[in-house]
C-alpha cells in the first residue's frame, strides 16, 4: 500500500519513486478525483480525456500503485490513490504559489465572492488576510447569502466564486467536511418536549434536510417553530427558549450547549464544503489567484 511504511527502507523508496512524477500527470490526477469523470477531468484541464487516461496511467506506472477504481459509473480513489492526493495537492499548489512569486505582475481586478455567513467567520477570514496583503489592486465584493442562493448565482455567472455546502459531489472543489451539531440553551429543556421544537434553515437548506432526517430516523416527534437563511435568527431562538438548533459546528456559540444521545437526539451528517467556481470567470487572473489562495488555506483548515 502506499503510505509512510513502519519500514524506513520501504517509506525512502516510495519517496524517491515520486521524484520523477510530473505535473501534468499530477495535475490530470487531482482532476479527475475533483471532477469524478474522465470526461469532466478532460474540461477542467483542457485536455482531451483520452490523453488524461493516459497521463494518469503514466503517473500509476511511475509510483507502480493502482491509484483509480474504474466503475460503471464513476471513478473511485484507492487507498493508495488517497495517500497520493494529498501530496499531489500540495505539491502543484507549491508550483503555482512559486510561479506566482517569481513572474506574477500586480493583479488588479474585481472578483464576487460568495459565502455563507456561517462560513464566513472561521474559513473565509483567514483566507482574506493572506489574499489581501499580496493582492491589494483586487477589489473582492462579498455577498453573505445560504448555499441554496450561492449555487445558481454562481452557475449563472452573477459570482465568481462561492464557498458551499455541496449539494451533490460533483458540485465545485472539495475542501473539508464540516460537523453539524444540535445545540440548545442550558437554561430552558426544551429538548424534552414532545414534539421536538426544532428551529431550521429554509426548505431546500440541507442543515434542514440532515436536522429532520435525522430526527425521522428516531421516529421522534417534532414541529419546525423557526425557519430562517440567518444563523443568528436560530441561535436567538435556541437563547429564548423556543427550540433547539442544528447548526454547522463552525457557527455554534460557545455559550450553547451542545446536545447528543444524553438529550435524546441523534447523529447529524456533515456538511461537505466545496469551492464553486463560475465558467465565466474562467481567463480571469485576480480570480485563478484567489481560487488558489482558497485551495491552499481551506484544505490545510480541514486536515
Amino acid at each position: 500500500m502506499f503510505r509512510k511504511a513502519d519500514n524506513s527502507h520501504e517509506y525512502h523508496a516510495i519517496i524517491e519513486s515520486m521524484s520523477d512524477l510530473q505535473t501534468d500527470w499530477l495535475k490530470a490526477f487531482v482532476a479527475t478525483v475533483d471532477a469524478g469523470t474522465l470526461s469532466g477531468a478532460a474540461q477542467e484541464v483542457h485536455r482531451s480525456q483520452s490523453a488524461i487516461s493516459m497521463q494518469i496511467k503514466k503517473l500509476e506506472a511511475a509510483v507502480g500503485r493502482t491509484l483509480l477504481e474504474r466503475g460503471p459509473r464513476h471513478l473511485s480513489l484507492t487507498h493508495d490513490g488517497q495517500v497520493l492526493l494529498g501530496f499531489a495537492r500540495r505539491m502543484l499548489d507549491l508550483q503555482a504559489e512559486a510561479l506566482a512569486a517569481l513572474h506574477e505582475q500586480p493583479l488588479t481586478g474585481l472578483v464576487r465572492l460568495g459565502v455563507p455567513d456561517d462560513y464566513a467567520g472561521k474559513y473565509l477570514t483567514p483566507v482574506l488576510k493572506r489574499y489581501a496583503p499580496r493582492h491589494s489592486g483586487v477589489e473582492i465584493q462579498l455577498d453573505c447569502e445560504q448555499s441554496t442562493s450561492l449555487i445558481p448565482r454562481v452557475a449563472r455567472g452573477d459570482l465568481d466564486l462561492a464557498l458551499i455546502s455541496q449539494d451533490h459531489a460533483r458540485r465545485g472543489t472539495p475542501l473539508f467536511h464540516e460537523p453539524m451539531v444540535w445545540v440548545g440553551s442550558a437554561r430552558f429543556d426544551v429538548w424534552n418536549r414532545s414534539p421536538l421544537p426544532i428551529a431550521v434553515y429554509e426548505a431546500a437548506s440541507l442543515g434542514r434536510r440532515s436536522a429532520i432526517e435525522s430526527l425521522a430516523l428516531q421516529g421522534r416527534p417534532y414541529k419546525v417553530v423557526y425557519n430562517s437563511s440567518n444563523v443568528a435568527g436560530q441561535i436567538a431562538a435556541v437563547e429564548s427558549g423556543l427550540a433547539v438548533a442544528a447548526l454547522t459546528q463552525c457557527s455554534a456559540p460557545a455559550h450553547l450547549q451542545i446536545l447528543g444521545a444524553e438529550q435524546g437526539l441523534g447523529p447529524l451528517e456533515p456538511m461537505r464544503v466545496a469551492v464553486y467556481r463560475s465558467a465565466a470567470s474562467r481567463g480571469s487572473k485576480a480570480v485563478d489567484s484567489l481560487y488558489r489562495m482558497i485551495l491552499q488555506t481551506l484544505r490545510q483548515a480541514g486536515n
